[in-house]
């Protein structure tokens, strides 16, 4: 799916692909083209698990690309002060992955932005959202480079 438009593109240092899980064509095709992967997790049991065929398909691409591939979990919709947020990196450690350092907190401005076909960068660029988002590219950047 993604090979030919990535081409198409021509050279970009980052090219983003974001994907449902639950389309297992789409994510396969994903992780084939992707030289990262980053895992979004909300702090909930559910979401723990049913990332686990996602990890699974990672697992594999990472063996045969003999590591090449790089992946890790980011907490995504933490809400601060919950013991399941302070317990999420522990549970998703038994994957096998890395988690990274930052999180994405639970803020209604996200969706607010994305309604206006915008990002908190763009419309609050020094509220404590923004200062989430560029501490997550950050970090994927040391990972990347």
């Amino acid at each position: 799916y993604f090979r030919p438009s990535l081409k198409a593109i021509g050279h970009k240092d980052i090219v983003v692909i974001d994907g449902a899980p639950q389309a297992a064509d789409l994510a396969i095709s994903a992780i084939k083209a992707a030289s990262f992967i980053l895992i979004p997790v909300q702090p909930s049991p559910y979401d723990i698990w049913a990332t686990a065929d996602l990890v699974d398909l990672v697992k594999q691409r990472i063996e045969v690309t003999d590591g090449a591939l790089q992946a890790a979990f980011v907490v995504s919709r933490a809400i601060k002060g919950t013991r399941i947020g302070a317990e999420i990196s522990e549970a998703l450690a038994g994957y096998g992955l890395p988690v990274l350092e930052s999180r994405i907190t639970q803020r209604v401005s996200y969706p607010g932005t994305a309604a206006q076909g915008t990002t908190i960068l763009d419309s609050d660029p020094e509220s404590d959202g923004a200062k989430e988002i560029r501490a997550l590219m950050t970090e994927i950047k040391q990972k990347l480079f």
